[in-house]
This record gives structure tokens, sequence and C-alpha cells, in this order.
């Protein structure tokens, strides 16, 4: 594999060929205009390189630093500028010339969000068949789109014809915020609050099965209360029937003869 042209190149010492320079040495301070060749003597007596670091100024600008560190700050800078790019993306949207409004309306909404994410959008009307013949009617969709799309976006190209579709670029305007994530649909809402209170039935019903039985209560007659020695029961006598007399025999009317 080739290396990077000459003039691609970072120039270092002997290479810096120019009749004078400005120098900076390595703590920032500015040492003047002063020939290549006393720059390059003065940087070799503190052990450090004479580095071309702005070769299109008048005159170029060397600093004397080491090399090797100046090439790894210069590399771990690319990286972290390369970490913090956004690449934009063309997003696709295609519409029909007899879409319905809840369609337009789906799709104008994720335009929206592609345009809130940073990219570009672009909005293709498809004619097929004799639909081509009435043009007008793609027309007056994406006119429609840009009017109400005016408040974030820009509209980079005026909706144009190309074979049989017809089409316009889209852009976020500057200062555009991303939109906050949107809430979970109402169904799946439900389901996840089903789920917790299942979950927190479960978790009480662990509780009870995991706790101790309680102890049996104790009869009433002994809390608080010594055992007395049964009583034993009294066996109640009949009282003899006492007669006053000799018994009269009844008559069968029930009265006495």
């Amino acid at each position: 594999m080739r290396g990077p042209r000459r003039d691609d190149r970072i120039r270092i010492n002997d290479r810096i060929r120019v009749r004078e320079v400005r120098v900076i040495d390595e703590t920032g301070a500015q040492l003047g205009i002063m020939a290549p060749a006393q720059a390059v003597a003065l940087a070799k007596s503190k052990g450090l390189d004479l580095v071309e670091v702005a070769a299109t100024a008048v005159p170029p600008v060397c600093r004397i630093t080491d090399y090797g560190k100046y090439q790894y700050n210069e590399q771990k800078k690319t990286r972290q500028a390369r970490k913090h790019q956004k690449t934009i993306e063309v997003k696709e949207i295609k519409f029909r010339p007899k879409v319905d409004m809840h369609d337009y309306d789906f799709k104008k909404r994720n335009i929206q969000r592609f345009l809130h994410d940073g990219d570009k959008v672009k909005a293709v009307v498809f004619f097929r068949g004799r639909e081509i013949a009435h043009p007008e009617i793609g027309r007056r969709i994406l006119e429609r789109l840009i009017k109400e799309l005016t408040e974030i976006a820009i509209a980079e190209s005026i909706p144009r014809m190309e074979g049989n579709t017809m089409h316009t670029i889209l852009s976020g305007r500057p200062g555009i915020k991303k939109l906050p994530p949107e809430p979970p649909p109402e169904r799946e809402r439900r389901l996840q609050m089903e789920a917790d209170d299942d979950a927190e039935m479960s978790d009480d019903g662990g509780e009870e099965a995991n706790a101790e039985p309680d102890e049996p209560a104790e009869p009433a007659a002994l809390i608080g209360t010594e055992a007395s020695p049964a009583e034993e029961p009294v066996a109640e006598s009949a009282a003899p029937a006492v007669q006053t007399g000799p018994s009269s025999p009844e008559t069968k009317d029930g009265h006495a003869e």
C-alpha cells in the first residue's frame, strides 16, 4: 500500500525547506521568526523536534515538541471527532396519489420522527398506469406536506417529476431537538399493570404461606384460673307422695262416689 503523498505529510526538522518560520516552543511561548536551521538547532538542543503545524501560514508556523507525542495527540483528536459525529441518512417515505387520511397522517408522523433524529427525508409519490396523466395530484400531496411541516422542516427542492415518480427532499431546521420517547400503547400499559398486580398478589400469598401458624387458644375456663377439683353432682331424690287419707275410688265420670 502506498503511503500518503509527500505534500500531505507533516514536515519536521530538515524537511522544512522555507526561508523563515515562526517558532513556538514547548511551553507555547512565541520565539519569533527565524531561519529553519536555527530553529532545528534549538529543538535539537532540547532533545525535541521542530514540527510544522501550519504550513499555509506566512511565514509557516513550527512548534518545538516531541514528534511522537504530537502524532499521538493528533490521532486522539481525530478519533474523538469521529466518535461524536453523526452520519446523516436519507430516509424515503412513499405515497400514492390515492392515499387516505389515516395513511397520510401515519407517514407524516414518521417523517417528523426522522427529522427530529437529524436525518433527511425523501418524500416520493408513485404513479401507476394512467395516474401519470394527473401529476397535479402528487404535487398537491407534497406541497401540503411541506406546508404542514414548515415549523421543523426545510424543503431543499420543489416537487419535481422523475419518470413515474415525483419527489422532494426535506431536512430539519437548525436547532431542532430530538423527541422524547413515546409512551407505550394503552394495551401494553394495561397488560403491564395487570402483570404488576399479579406479582404483588403472588408475593402476598407467599408471605402468608411462610408465616408460622398461630398456637391454639386455651379453653376460656382455664385462662387466668387454677384448676379446681370437680364437684360431684348432687342427685335429686324424688319426694315421697304424702297420703292424707284413704284413697277414694273414682267413678267413670271422674267424681268420687
